[in-house]
C-alpha cells in the first residue's frame, strides 16, 4: 500500500505561484503514472494533471494548461507540480494519486483508475 502526502499549499495572490510536492512511501511507484486531481468547496472532485510512469508524457486539463507543470522524481519517490499565474477559480484541496496499474498504456484523467490518495494540501488563491 502507497501512502501519499501532499505539501507546498498555501495562501497566494492571484498571479502567484505555489510548488505543491508529493512524498511517496510504502513501496516504490516508479512503474505508477502518478496525477493531481483538485476539489472546491461544492464541487466534484476534477482532474488536474498526470505524468507517466518515466516521465515521458504529460496530460493536463484544459483549464491548468500552460500554466500548471507535473513532473516527478522516481529517486526520491516524489512528484510535484508548480503552478504558475494562479487564478481564483484554482482555490481547491489539491491531492496527489497512484494509477491502480503499473505502466498502464495510456495516462488516465479518471479518478476511479487511481487507488492511492494524499490527504490533500489546500491551495486558496485571493484575487
Amino acid at each position: 500500500q502507497v501512502q501519499l502526502v501532499e505539501s507546498g499549499g498555501g495562501l497566494v495572490q492571484a498571479g502567484g505561484s505555489l510548488r505543491l510536492s508529493c512524498a511517496a512511501s510504502g513501496r516504490t511507484f516508479s512503474r505508477n503514472h502518478m496525477g493531481w486531481f483538485r476539489q472546491a468547496p461544492g464541487k466534484e472532485r476534477e482532474f488536474v494533471a498526470a505524468i507517466n510512469w518515466n516521465s515521458g508524457s504529460t496530460l493536463y486539463a484544459d483549464p491548468v494548461k500552460g500554466r500548471f507543470t507535473i513532473s516527478r522524481d522516481n529517486a526520491k519517490n516524489a512528484v510535484y507540480l508548480q503552478m504558475n499565474s494562479l487564478k481564483p477559480a484554482d482555490t481547491a484541496v489539491y491531492y496527489c494519486a497512484a494509477d491502480q496499474y503499473d505502466r498502464r498504456w495510456y495516462l488516465s484523467p479518471t479518478a476511479r483508475d487511481y487507488s492511492d490518495w494524499g490527504q490533500g494540501t489546500q491551495v486558496t488563491v485571493s484575487s
